[in-house]
């Protein structure tokens, strides 16, 4: 007679018929540069979290390498924002001059760049605008400006985020045309217009000025939908793909992992981790088992990576296990 529970007697026994693992060198974290000075400014809404100037920059990237985080997403806060995001693809922007800072202090550190335009433009959206409309065609030039320049700078992998129709195309071919044509593309496919986006935006200084991001990132209701954008995006180029947010769209996980042989990254985002940091602060949840279950919520859904706030408390705990 078949009894589950003999798998389950102790600790050891458990650990080894375990489905699914987190491992650190599967987390990746995700960092904020600003072009102020002397800064370390924290983040109100996610505690834990910094926007670093590029003077101290140095303080999160050891304790990234002190725990065995092999990669990082790095974002810009620039000083200031334009109607064409020129500080997206200056090649002294604060996103070039930090890869430039962290391939020579910390060679063998991942440096994934988002590309988007919404920290740059003074308007907020990942596009250029145009009587109040989100351009899709014009915009295309700029995120593959942006992310030749990030490549020509050092980053190890281009992660287009915009939600612009054919962008991964746009930057595949740009980066083959000026001598990156090993430079992976992790897609931002199925990027949903969501409510958990809200810290991040404090972090990243990038909140649309008007509207919302509707008409460019997915309706939350949709899921086949989802694979047509990360059907379209492996079709022009993209080597890994991006389900954000994750835990409330396990499922879109799930079905990509499904239908698609490529790497599925999960975005564990901003309103995630804050919820979760809220309710520990308040002694409601267990920080530590609340985290873990979901980040391996996460790969039990078929994601490879995770990118997550959370990484550098998950990589610490792992460090901790006997």
């Amino acid at each position: 007679m078949e009894r589950a529970r003999r798998l389950r007697q102790s600790a050891v026994l458990r650990n080894l018929v375990r489905e699914n693992h987190v491992r650190t060198d599967e987390l990746i974290y995700p960092v904020f540069v600003t072009e102020k000075e002397h800064t370390k400014e924290p983040v109100v809404s996610m505690p834990g979290i910094f926007q670093y100037s590029l003077d101290y920059l140095h303080e999160e990237l050891d304790r990234v390498m002190a725990c065995g985080i092999s990669a990082i997403l790095l974002f810009g806060i620039p000083l200031h924002k334009d109607a064409m995001a020129g500080g997206a693809y200056d090649e002294n922007g604060i996103v070039q001059r930090a890869i430039r800072q962290i391939k020579k202090e910390y060679p063998d550190l991942l440096v994934i760049a988002d590309v988007c335009l919404c920290e740059y433009t003074d308007h907020g959206h990942c596009g250029l605008v145009r009587d109040g409309k989100i351009l899709n065609d014009e915009t295309l030039p700029l995120l593959a400006d942006t992310a030749v320049s990030y490549a020509k700078a050092g980053a190890d992998i281009i992660a287009p985020s915009g939600m612009m129709d054919m962008q991964v195309d746009s930057i595949r071919h740009a980066l083959n045309h000026t001598g990156f044509l090993y430079t992976p593309v992790m897609a931002y496919s199925a990027k949903f217009a969501s409510a958990y986006y809200g810290p991040f935006r404090d972090a990243a200084h990038s909140a649309p000025q008007f509207g919302d991001r509707k008409t460019y990132q997915m309706d939350p209701a949709n899921g086949r939908e989802a694979l047509r954008e990360v059907e379209e995006d492996i079709r022009e180029g993209a080597d890994m793909i991006i389900a954000k947010p994750a835990m409330a769209y396990l499922d879109i996980i799930r079905e990509i992992t499904a239908s698609y042989h490529i790497p599925v990254v999960a975005y564990n985002v901003s309103g995630e981790y804050a919820m979760v940091k809220a309710a520990a602060a308040n002694g409601w949840i267990d920080e530590k088992k609340v985290v873990m279950e979901n980040l391996t919520g996460m790969k039990r859904a078929g994601a490879k990576m995770i990118i997550t706030y959370h990484a550098l408390d998950a990589a610490q705990w792992l460090l901790e296990e006997p």
